[in-house]
C-alpha cells in the first residue's frame, strides 16, 4: 500500500500511454451539447430502466408470487398506484425536489453524501450520515446486477410469447447478449453525451413512442380505462382487499424502478432537459402502455402472461420484440455505465481500493473499469442461469431499490433542515409522505424475500462489509503511520546538513499533510542523499466533483530547498499528479519530469488481534490491499521516474 494512496483515494487513471506532462486535462465533463441532444440523450441513458419497466410490471402483479384477482377493482387499483407512484416517487420527489440537491451539478447518493458531508463533518451524528451513504451504494451495486438480468430477461422473452416451442432458447440468448454487451463495454463508445444522442437517444424515442402508439391502439377498444388514473380505485383497491393490496406493492414497485436515475445522471445531462424528457415525452408514453395493459386484460383475461407484447396487432410483433431488446440492452448498457461512475467517485472518496480506470473516449465522456465490468458480468449471467425466468427474477427485485429510496429520504432531510433551512412546518409534511410511501414499499417487498429478494440483500450485505472494510482500515493506517510522524520543519533543519545535496528534484508522496514521509527517512537513512529541491507532495480529495484551478494548489516553502505541497481534486477527477505539477511554478522553478523522481512508500499489512478492528476484517483489508492497482497508473507517473521504498505495519 502506498501511503500517499491512504489519504488520497485513486482515481486510477489510465493504465495505457499517459499523455505528455504538461497536456490540458482532456476528462472534464462535456457541456457543449445543445439541449435537444441532451433531452435525447437523457431519453437514452436515465429512463432506459424505468422505461422498460412496461414489460413486466403490470404482468408480474397480477401472475407473480403474491398475485391478485383480474376483475376490474384490482386491475384499475393497481394501473391508479403504479401512475400516482410515478407521480409521488419520481415526479414530485425526485424531478422537484431531490434534483435540486446538486453537488456542483453532480448528483446520487455519494455526490449527495460528499454535500452533506462539507455540513456535518465532526457532528455525532455524521458518521451516521455516512453509513446510510455507504449503505445506498451497496443497494446500488446490487441493483446494477439484477437490472440488466430482468430487462434483457423480459424482452427476449418475447419469442417465446409468440414462439412457445422456442422456450428453450430464451436463457442460452439471454447468456449470449450479456456476453456480448460487456465485452462491448470494454471497446467504449466515445462521449456519453454523444453515444446517447446519436444511437441511444433515437433507439429509445421510437420505443416510447412504439409502447405509447401501443397503449392508444388498446384504449380505443375501452376508453373508459382512462378512468383508472383517479387515485379513489387505489384507494378502493386497499379498502376491499387490504392484505393483498399490500403485497401487490412489492410488485407495483416495479414501475418506478429507475427512478433514481434521474438524479445519479444529472451531472452527465443536466437538470432541466431530465425534466423535460420525464414529463413531455416518458411519463406520457408509460401511462398510455400501463392504461392499453389494462384495457387488454379486462377484455382477455389470458393475456396476463405477457399483456405488453400482446398489444402487438398481428404481424408487428417481431419489430416489437427487436425494438424492446434494443431497449432492454441500451438499459443494461446505461445501468453497467452507472456502476463505472458510481465506482470512480467511491474511490476518490475513499470507500473503494483503487482500481485501473480507462477512458475510452477522447472527451473522457466514458470510464471503463475491468474489474467491476467482469465481476457484474458473471453476477448477472448467473442471476440469470439460477433464476431462469424473468418472473422469479422479480422476485429478488425491488427490495435493493426501495431501500435506496428510503435511504434517499434520510439524506433528503439533512439537506432540507441543514443545508435549506426549511421550516419544519413545510419540511415535514413532505418528508412524511415520501418515507410513509418508501417505507410502505419496502415492507411489501421484504414479503418477497423467501421467493428470491433475499439475493439483493446478501449482495448489498456482502457489497456493505467492503465498503465499511476498506474505509475503517484506510482510517486506521492513517492514525498508525500519523502517531509516530516527525513534523517536517523540525526534519528540514537537521537533514540537509547530514547528508549529501544531488542534483534535481525528488517528489514524496505523502497520506497526510503534516509529518515526514516514511520514504523520504528511508531514503535518507538508506541512501544518504538529498536532491537539490525536496518536495513533500500530498494529493487531498475535496468534497466536490471537481476543485478551480485557483485552488488547485497549497505551497509552503520550508527552507533548505524543502516544500511542502498539496494538489486538490474533485472525486470525478483524473488525479494527474504530473500535469497538475507543470501548473505549479512557486516552487523554486518550474517542474521537468525529465530531472523529477518520485518516491512512493509501499506498506504490507500484518494483520494483528489489535482493538480497532476484528482479525477477520483486518485479513479481509489485507487482501484488499493487495488487490488493488498500482499507484503509478493512480496518480499517472511516468513508470521510468518511479522508485519505492517498502516496509511493514500493524493496525
Amino acid at each position: 500500500m502506498n501511503e500517499a494512496l491512504v489519504d488520497a483515494a485513486p482515481d486510477a487513471g489510465a493504465q495505457g500511454a499517459a499523455p505528455p506532462p504538461c497536456a490540458s486535462d482532456a476528462s472534464a465533463p462535456v457541456r457543449q451539447a445543445g439541449a435537444l441532444s441532451l433531452a435525447v440523450g437523457a431519453i437514452g441513458v436515465v429512463f432506459g430502466d424505468i422505461g422498460t419497466s412496461p414489460l413486466y410490471a403490470l404482468r408480474d402483479t397480477f401472475a407473480g408470487h403474491h398475485a391478485l384477482p383480474l376483475d376490474k377493482l384490482h386491475v384499475y387499483g393497481i394501473v391508479s398506484l403504479m401512475f400516482w407512484s410515478m407521480m409521488l416517487i419520481v415526479t414530485l420527489k425526485y424531478v422537484t425536489v431531490i434534483m435540486r440537491a446538486d453537488n456542483k451539478g453532480s448528483g446520487g447518493s455519494l455526490a449527495l453524501l460528499a454535500l452533506i458531508n462539507q455540513h456535518t463533518s465532526g457532528r455525532r451524528w455524521g458518521k451516521g450520515i455516512v453509513l446510510l451513504g455507504v449503505l445506498a451504494t451497496a443497494l446500488f451495486y446490487s441493483d446494477s446486477m439484477l437490472t440488466p438480468a430482468v430487462s434483457i430477461m423480459s424482452a427476449v422473452e418475447g419469442i417465446a410469447i409468440y414462439h412457445p416451442q422456442t422456450h428453450g432458447l430464451v436463457v442460452p440468448l439471454v447468456v449470449a447478449i450479456l456476453i456480448g454487451l460487456f465485452v462491448m463495454k470494454s471497446q467504449g463508445t466515445g462521449s456519453t453525451i454523444n453515444w446517447a444522442a446519436s444511437w441511444a437517444g433515437p433507439i429509445m424515442l421510437v420505443y416510447f413512442a412504439t409502447i405509447s402508439a401501443l397503449g392508444l391502439r388498446s384504449i380505443a377498444g375501452d376508453p373508459l380505462v382512462i378512468g383508472a388514473l383517479s387515485p379513489q380505485w387505489a384507494y378502493a383497491m386497499f379498502t376491499a382487499d387490504p392484505w393483498h393490496g399490500f403485497l401487490a406493492m412489492g410488485t407495483a414497485v416495479l414501475a418506478v424502478t429507475g427512478a433514481e436515475a434521474l438524479y445519479a445522471d444529472m451531472g452527465q445531462f443536466g437538470r432541466s432537459p431530465i425534466r423535460v424528457s420525464w414529463l413531455v415525452f416518458v411519463l406520457p408514453a408509460l401511462v398510455l402502455n400501463y392504461l392499453g395493459q389494462a384495457a387488454l386484460l379486462l377484455r382477455d383475461p389470458a393475456a396476463i402472461h405477457s399483456p405488453f407484447y400482446l398489444l402487438a396487432p398481428p404481424g408487428l410483433e417481431i419489430p416489437l420484440l427487436i425494438i424492446a431488446t434494443m431497449a432492454a440492452v441500451i438499459a443494461a448498457k446505461a445501468v453497467i455505465s452507472g456502476a463505472f461512475l458510481v465506482t470512480q467517485q467511491a474511490i476518490q472518496l475513499g470507500f473503494i481500493p483503487r482500481m485501473t480506470i480507462r477512458h475510452t473516449s477522447a472527451s473522457g465522456g466514458q470510464i471503463y473499469i475491468p474489474a467491476i465490468n467482469w465481476a457484474l458480468m458473471i453476477a448477472v449471467i448467473l442471476l440469470v442461469l439460477v433464476f431462469e425466468r424473468s418472473r422469479n427474477l422479480t422476485a429478488a427485485y425491488g427490495i435493493a431499490v426501495t431501500g435506496a429510496m428510503l435511504i434517499d429520504n434520510l439524506l433528503l432531510a439533512v439537506v432540507l433542515f441543514k443545508l435549506w433551512q426549511w421550516k419544519p412546518v413545510f419540511a415535514l409534511p413532505l418528508l412524511g409522505l415520501f418515507f410513509a410511501i418508501d417505507a410502505t414499499y419496502l415492507g411489501a417487498n421484504l414479503a418477497k424475500i423467501p421467493d428470491g429478494g433475499w439475493v439483493p440483500l446478501l449482495m448489498g450485505l456482502a457489497i456493505f462489509t467492503l465498503l465499511t472494510t476498506w474505509s475503517r482500515g484506510r482510517t486506521l493506517m492513517r492514525q498508525h503511520m500519523a502517531e509516530g510522524a516527525l513534523p517536517l520543519e523540525v526534519f528540514t533543519r537537521s537533514a540537509h546538513t547530514s547528508a549529501a545535496r544531488v542534483p534535481g528534484t525528488a517528489v514524496f508522496m505523502a497520506s497526510a499533510a503534516a509529518g515526514v514521509p516514511s520514504a523520504l527517512l528511508h531514503n535518507i537513512k538508506h541512501n544518504k542523499v538529498l536532491h537539490e529541491r525536496v518536495v513533500v507532495l500530498t494529493v487531498q480529495i475535496a468534497d466536490v466533483p471537481t476543485v478551480e484551478p485557483a485552488e488547485r494548489v497549497l505551497v509552503k516553502a520550508m527552507g533548505q530547498g524543502f516544500y511542502r505541497l498539496i494538489l486538490r481534486f474533485g472525486f470525478m477527477e483524473e488525479t494527474d499528479v504530473p500535469a497538475a505539477l507543470c501548473g505549479v511554478s512557486v516552487c523554486g522553478e518550474p517542474f521537468d519530469m525529465m530531472r523529477t523522481s518520485f518516491f512512493l512508500s509501499r506498506q504490507t499489512l500484518i494483520p494483528a488481534d489489535v482493538p480497532g478492528m476484528a482479525l477477520w476484517r483486518e485479513m479481509l483489508f489485507a487482501w484488499m490491499l493487495r488487490n488493488a492497482a498500482d499507484a503509478m497508473g493512480f496518480f499517472r507517473l511516468p513508470t521510468n521516474r518511479v522508485v519505492e521504498l517498502g516496509s511493514q505495519l500493524k493496525i
